[in-house]
């Protein structure tokens, strides 16, 4: 399987799903970027870790880490390898003390929790990659034809991207767009 690296440039609320949140995986090497709808629980242990706040008591996924950790298994790296009911599903490869490397089958929102915490590398199947990231129409903000075309992570990266740079007219079609889209007025 031939694999790209990515990283976590970016954490919002989803506009297409709401409650939930869009963790946007970025290659460094073309920028090409990939969102991924991820629930709050996920999305609160990623941002309060990369923001390096301390809860009172341990997360769930810091557990789950100082568990790992005590019996002597560290983590070598996560890979999103494809599409399972909807969501990306992830492989996190892990070693114990004595050379196994084993892979536990679990979510990416999860994986890439702990992977934040383990200091671990994020791979993907590049073929997945290349398939599901943003096309650089997307990226440059540059608009294809109807905005009914792009998918709902899309179009969500679209609305964060036109509120930062406060085109507020702009964003507030792709917000329509988004709207009807969720209540299945359009395709």
């Amino acid at each position: 399987m031939d694999k790209i690296e990515l990283q976590i440039s970016a954490l919002s609320n989803s506009e297409s799903a709401p409650g939930h949140f869009v963790l946007v995986l970025e290659d460094s090497v073309s920028k090409k970027r990939l969102p991924i709808i991820i629930g709050s629980f996920e999305a609160q242990a990623i941002a309060i870790y990369m923001e390096k706040l301390l809860p009172p008591r341990p997360l769930t996924h810091d557990l789950f880490v100082k568990t790992l950790q005590q019996a002597g298994i560290a983590m070598l790296e996560v890979l999103i390898y494809g599409i399972v009911n909807g969501g990306y599903a992830a492989y996190m490869v892990l070693k114990s003390t004595d050379g196994g490397v084993w892979q536990v089958d679990a979510r990416s929102s999860d994986a890439l929790a702990l992977a934040v915490r383990f200091g671990a590398p994020v791979f993907m199947d590049k073929q997945l990659f290349e398939q599901h990231s943003l096309k650089d129409e997307v990226r440059q903000g540059i608009l294809r034809g109807s905005l009914r075309e792009y998918s709902m992570e899309e179009l969500d990266m679209m609305l964060s991207e036109l509120l930062e740079k406060e085109e507020y007219e702009s964003a507030a079609k792709v917000r329509d767009v988004i709207e009807q889209k969720r209540n299945r007025q359009l395709p």
